[in-house]
């Protein structure tokens, strides 16, 4: 056991605020230091690996906003680049941050869907939240590369520490487990590169996991497309909302550890049909049903 391999937010914590030798270090030091005890990996060259998925994240984004982005499946398609044309012409309510963010996000989901490459965060159908806030804070703020790399390691602490105690996979968990843990990463993320303690990174996590908390798994047609655009722009918006709750102040009533153990609980009780098998929710639809050529008759 190595002194950094912590299994709960609670030991994170405790590792943030001294336990490890009187120092108090942010939850990203911790991940990396985490990865360089449990990998045998220099620090260099776990910075370098992030830094090349950092590149990935930013690429994606970037190829989101051109035309002519199509989905193998047809469902969607420059819905990323509508939004951003749309904040362009000064419409947009959002403000440029979130209006940035939601459409970046929406924009990665289409590289996904039309075979491009993308980073799993922690899942493709969920790669569209960490770079959509992501690059939406460094244009508007300012951060720089190392600053955003650094935030991924704080990213990946929450999503590790869900992967060990729950799920990320929407066939066991929902869209909860999914896009839920990508929202509390970005957040938790977003908290410490705004100056936010370790506590509040892990408040603003536990209140997006408690915001998206039952959200259900029923992507049309089986394909990761619709209703999941949509949601990684929702996951975008919830992220950045938690984040301000926590650096304002509002703290989560339920500790983060205790939100990851519920949303566990809770997508375990989801019926099948609700968790990824395009048989319930939206894909049972009507219309949805149409779209993917009346499979919902056969079954």
């Amino acid at each position: 056991m190595t002194a950094y391999n912590f299994t709960s937010g609670e030991a994170l914590l405790k590792l943030c605020y001294g336990e490890a030798g009187g120092e108090e270090i942010p939850i990203s030091e911790v991940m990396v230091r985490r990865e360089e005890q449990v990998f045998e990996t220099s620090r260099e060259e776990m910075i370098s690996r992030m830094a090349h998925s950092w590149d990935i994240m930013k690429e994606s984004v970037r190829e989101g906003q051109l035309p002519g982005n199509r989905s193998m499946g047809g469902l969607i398609g420059g819905e990323g680049l509508k939004l951003s044309a749309f904040r362009e012409r000064g419409g947009s309510l959002l403000g440029d941050i979130l209006s940035k963010a939601v459409s970046y996000a929406m924009g990665v989901l289409e590289v996904n869907a039309s075979m491009g490459l993308i980073v799993a965060a922690p899942t493709a159908g969920s790669a569209g939240v960490i770079p959509g806030v992501f690059c939406a804070l460094q244009e508007e703020i300012g951060f720089s590369d190392e600053e955003m790399i650094s935030a991924l390691f704080t990213a990946g602490a929450i999503g590790y520490l869900v992967t060990r105690n729950a799920t990320v996979a929407g066939a066991e968990g929902g869209c909860q487990a999914e896009i839920g843990t990508a929202a509390a990463m970005a957040a938790g993320a977003t908290v410490e590169l705004c100056g936010g303690s370790p506590r509040q990174v892990l408040s603003a996590a536990s209140s997006v996991m408690s915001n998206m908390l039952g959200l259900v798994c029923d992507p049309i047609g089986g394909l990761v497309e619709a209703p999941c655009q949509k949601r990684d722009g929702a996951g975008a918006a919830n992220a950045l909302l938690g984040a301000e709750l926590a650096l304002a102040g509002v703290d989560s009533l339920i500790p983060f550890d205790e939100m990851v153990e519920c949303m566990y609980k809770v997508g375990r009780t989801l019926p099948e049909a609700l968790r990824e098998t395009a048989l319930g929710g939206v894909a049972a639809t009507k219309t949805a049903c149409a779209l993917c050529g009346g499979c919902g008759e056969r079954r």
